[in-house]
């Protein structure tokens, strides 16, 4: 659901990234980036309006203002979104390098 909402809203670079034998903070996490911070902010306000409308709300949030990198935990999913300047200096996916990445499709996905 998660990654199909960020293909509707333009996100580049989705990564699903499954950290679950890697740490015990998530799961999941939904890389994705945004060309401006102010893409970056719809991006992440269609995440949190998609997953409330299905009764699933964010156990924390962060930098939802700036859209520069927000970050939307859901427990076992975490979400980053940045922009493309930030998601390159903080290289989360090569802080996780040894987690599976998990296809995105263009359907709907589960929360994941």
């Amino acid at each position: 659901m998660v990654a199909g909402v960020c293909l509707e809203e333009k996100a580049r670079d989705i990564l699903i990234l499954d950290v679950s034998e890697l740490t015990i903070i998530a799961e999941y996490f939904i890389i994705a980036s945004g060309r401006t911070a102010i893409q970056v902010k719809a991006i992440a306000d269609a995440v949190e309006i998609k997953l409330k409308e299905a009764g699933i709300m964010p156990l924390r949030k962060d930098g939802m203002a700036q859209g520069i990198w927000s970050v939307l935990d859901y427990g076992s999913v975490i979400v980053h979104l940045f922009r493309q300047e930030e998601r390159d200096y903080y290289g989360l996916e090569n802080l996780w390098g040894d987690a599976k990445e998990v296809l995105v499709r263009d359907e709907a996905e589960p929360l994941a």
